[in-house]
């Protein structure tokens, strides 16, 4: 189920809400906590009720080894260390082959000159969240830094569906306190006015901004057999502010969502095309995800502890595998390597003590963001070498609609001058005119919604 669809609006979420409070009203805690539970996993299987199984086994599995890593009378550490090598084991077994056995296949016939049969496997949707996610719940229990939930609150924390599709990747400890909070069991107005505030903010960047957007990246990478130097960089330029007004446009729904059952979900994005350096945008994109790299997989691998050449090793080591969780493909690969030595370009950079102007600076980073998404976004290494060589060698024919370069200028206008959702979020009050913007807002994105439209992200 798409939030951006009749049924999600119309029918699942008003009646989920309803049902829930009600539920609470007749302080039926429980019942109302499992019925969320139902939802979510109704919603969740909406597409497919074959997924159900695997992230029903997924969560009953990682409740087990967690509560075991947890056991407080348990203080044999290496016995809970193979505990918890085995669990994360497991979890990224179970990714990799929903996820990347195919495409360890056709590596393999390429370099052996075999010809071994692809799976072909389907893949679950939002394996990679979920996955993640509890990945980081077995080394926060290994750690003694969780309690023990029973599983009804652990289910709830893993599928409450507001989250459980794209993000934002939510920790144990952000989420578990608000279901257990006795003020969040009743129905605040504030929190259900705000929530469909930065919801109707979020179908429109998704539905008007987006989905425009997509029409053109989609002809440059995929139908052009060729593009001149303008529509090189339309077509880059529209991706990029596709993928981000799409993503951000998830993240806004979902923390409206969830503001309506009294949640507060993390903030995932925050004006990231403002960034004057890679390190920057990395604080202010896809921000749940850059804090879980972090935490567990930079921090453990040595971060910067260890001099400067193992600081270096473990940032490209990062961003690689960071490429990796978004996609099997060596385009993601690629991308997530060219992050890892920019990265680590800044870090030298910054040692030397040196500072660019502040428009120098805003320039080189949002073109190397640009380039970088075009390997991010071809399906095939022959589009983005497409796309680069329009961009950097191509004609300067102009056959292309003054249109989408108006919609290009008016992008850059908002991401760099324009309060973001987050900002607006933060200082929204109750009045007529949020309301009358709400209502204009989701009005216009409504009209739109007659056609199928993915979130991209549901794709990784």
């Amino acid at each position: 189920m798409l939030f951006n669809s009749y049924e999600f609006i119309f029918l699942f979420l008003p009646l989920s809400f309803f049902i829930y409070f009600y539920l609470l009203e007749r302080r039926l805690v429980l019942g109302a906590k499992a019925f969320l539970v139902f939802a979510s996993l109704f919603f969740y299987s909406w597409w497919n009720i074959s997924y159900l199984p695997i992230i029903l086994s997924s969560m009953l599995f990682n409740y087990v080894i967690g509560n075991s890593l947890n056991d407080k009378l348990n203080h044999i550490k290496t016995d809970k260390k193979y505990l918890l090598t085995f669990g994360i084991v497991a979890n990224l077994a179970l990714l990799g082959y929903f996820k990347y056995a195919d495409f360890f296949i056709e590596n393999i016939n390429l370099l052996s000159n075999t010809d071994i049969s692809l799976l072909h496997v389907t893949l679950p949707l939002a394996i990679s969240f979920f996955t993640f996610q509890q990945i980081a719940y077995l080394v926060d229990s290994y750690r003694e830094e969780t309690k023990e939930y029973d599983f009804l609150n652990y289910a709830l924390f893993v599928t409450f569906f507001p989250q459980l599709i794209a993000g934002p990747i939510v920790h144990h400890s952000e989420m578990m306190p608000q279901f257990a909070s006795r003020s969040n069991l009743v129905k605040r107005y504030k929190n259900i006015a705000t929530g469909l505030f930065v919801f109707s903010i979020g179908i429109f960047k998704k539905v008007i901004i987006a989905d425009t957007f997509a029409v053109w990246a989609t002809n440059g990478f995929d139908i052009a057999q060729s593009l001149n130097m303008i529509e090189a960089w339309a077509t880059s330029l529209s991706y990029t502010f596709q993928l981000y007004f799409d993503f951000s446009g998830y993240t806004d729904m979902a923390i409206g969502a969830a503001l309506l059952f009294n949640i507060k979900l993390p903030i995932n994005f925050n004006s990231p095309y403002k960034a004057l350096t890679i390190q920057e945008f990395w604080r202010r994109w896809h921000i749940t995800l850059s804090r879980f790299l972090k935490e567990y997989l930079y921090i453990p691998l040595g971060g910067n502890r260890k001099g400067s050449l193992r600081t270096y090793t473990n940032l490209l080591t990062t961003f690689i595998i960071g490429g990796i969780w978004h996609g099997a493909g060596w385009g993601f690969v690629f991308w997530g390597f060219l992050h890892g030595v920019a990265l680590v370009l800044n870090r030298l950079w910054q040692t030397l003590g040196l500072k660019l102007p502040t428009v120098l600076a805003w320039f080189i980073t949002f073109n190397f963001i640009n380039i970088t998404w075009v390997f991010f976004r071809a399906k095939e290494w022959g589009d983005a070498v497409k796309v680069l060589e329009g961009m950097f060698f191509g004609s300067l024919g102009f056959h292309i609609e003054s249109k989408t370069l108006l919609w290009i200028a008016l992008a850059f206008l908002v991401v760099l001058a324009f309060e973001n959702s987050y900002e607006l979020h933060k200082r929204f009050k109750l009045s007529y005119k949020n309301l009358l913007f709400t209502l204009v807002l989701l009005y216009l994105a409504l009209e739109q919604l007659s056609s199928f439209s993915e979130f991209l992200y549901f794709n990784f």
